[in-house]
């Protein structure tokens, strides 16, 4: 192999020896027809390709790099640890503290439990759920993504609609997904009915701030509604905060909408990029976990040390005053040039923007619910920036993310290129 080979010759050797050449699927740029970005390194919000191209990054590890790519404090927790040992298979101190910063920050969460990934947390706290209340049935949403566990994997957001919106996966049996049941998102009539015809619920799961099919927040209303009804029945609510969870917030969308989720799933920003997410709730429902409970969940990885200081040097950074407020600035910047640049150029579409969570859809002037969007003109919108050096989601089912790293050049950059898109 040459000392240096480009971004097409690595992706192509890779199909050779993984499938797809990629290890998630969006990272092959589905339905882009061109050669997915292969990164070299990052800094700050820039990343550069194997062929040394510089981008502005509002990707960012699907939101995970807040504070940007190498951020200092995050590089030297996470060396320090590495000198240390980079994983026992052991208990840490380290667990504690950032377990006790993160009740601190989200004070209906009692007690938690780290894994490594968003899958494994979703998957982690249904069975909970399941186990604590004795029944079988799972109440989901469209467009909503929770991992890839067979159970869940149903009318998903996030890749999963451009392979088929409405299958899960080739794989799964029936008998895995007949306990799951798939709702309209933000149907209040649709969702509160079916909750009140049944007595076999043990969960409704939902992304409180839906990031997979784009992002789309929940109707206050909405979320009332959920926790009455699951209230009300002994049904454990869970918000699936992997993507919002001290993205939008340090209390995540629970705090925004001011509702109190039984079960909490957690990632991205508590890992700092390294692979690290969490479930966590009332103490009566987590005390049902293994050791001191019946429902089993392990992981030799999980609360891996250098994840865990990683991710504790990342969330002492949030807490700088201001630090949202300022994120929140620089997104509405860009947020107002992109619907600016629909209007001007009489686009049928719209932007949401949450905090520092955008997306920009085309194809539709209002979202609620899983829409089918318009692939062609996204991928057009996408490539436009890609040459002028601007990295958005590859995929209009996803969400951007601006972060600290991001400076006002940065954002000035981004708004000219997007003045001079042609449709």
């Amino acid at each position: 192999m040459p000392d240096r080979i480009n971004c097409r010759e690595i992706f192509q050797a890779s199909c050779q020896v993984i499938p797809g050449g990629v290890n998630s699927p969006t990272r092959a740029f589905p339905g882009l027809e061109m050669t997915p970005l292969i990164a070299a390194r990052g800094e700050g919000a820039i990343v550069w390709d194997a062929d040394g191209n510089p981008y502005i990054d509002y990707c960012h590890s699907w939101g995970a790099v807040i504070l940007g790519h190498c951020h200092p404090a995050v590089v030297e927790a996470a060396t320090d640890q590495m000198k240390m040992g980079a994983g026992f298979g052991m208990a840490t101190r380290v667990e504690l503290l950032i377990a006790q910063k993160i009740c601190k920050h989200l004070p209906f969460i009692d007690k938690l439990r780290f894994v490594s990934s968003g899958t494994e947390a979703t998957m982690s706290a249904i069975r909970l759920a399941r186990g604590y209340t004795g029944r079988d049935k799972i109440v989901k949403f469209e467009g909503h993504y929770h991992g890839h566990s067979d159970g869940l994997l149903i009318k998903a957001g996030s890749a999963v609609v451009q392979i088929n919106p409405e299958a899960s996966s080739k794989g799964i049996p029936a008998d895995f997904v007949r306990h799951t049941v798939c709702l309209p998102f933000n149907d209040i009539a649709i969702a509160r009915d079916y909750i009140r015809s049944r007595d076999d619920i043990a969960a409704v799961i939902l992304e409180p701030v839906a990031g997979n099919m784009g992002l789309v927040p929940s109707d206050p209303d909405f979320l009332t509604m959920l926790r009455e009804e699951t209230e009300e029945k002994g049904i454990v609510l869970i918000f699936d905060e992997v993507i919002s969870g001290f993205r939008v917030g340090l209390q995540g969308a629970q705090g925004l909408y001011k509702i109190t989720p039984d079960l909490t799933c957690l990632g991205k920003i508590i890992g700092a990029g390294f692979p690290a997410a969490a479930f966590g709730g009332k103490a009566a429902i987590m005390d049902h976990l293994a050791p001191i409970g019946e429902v089993y969940q392990a992981g030799t990885l999980s609360g891996h040390p250098v994840a865990m200081r990683a991710g504790l040097a990342a969330l002492e950074q949030l807490e700088e005053p201001g630090f949202y407020e300022k994120l929140e600035v620089k997104t509405t910047l860009l947020v107002e040039a992109l619907r600016r640049m629909m209007r001007d150029k009489k686009i049928n579409g719209c932007v949401h923007h949450l905090g520092s969570m955008f997306t920009p859809f085309f194809g539709a002037s209002e979202v609620r619910r899983k829409i089918t969007l318009d692939q062609d003109q996204y991928c057009h919108f996408f490539k436009q920036l890609f040459k002028q050096g601007i990295y958005m989601a590859p995929s209009p089912y996803e969400a951007n993310f601006v972060s600290s790293a991001h400076t006002d050049d940065h954002i000035q950059k981004t708004i000219f290129a997007c003045n001079n898109l042609t449709f």
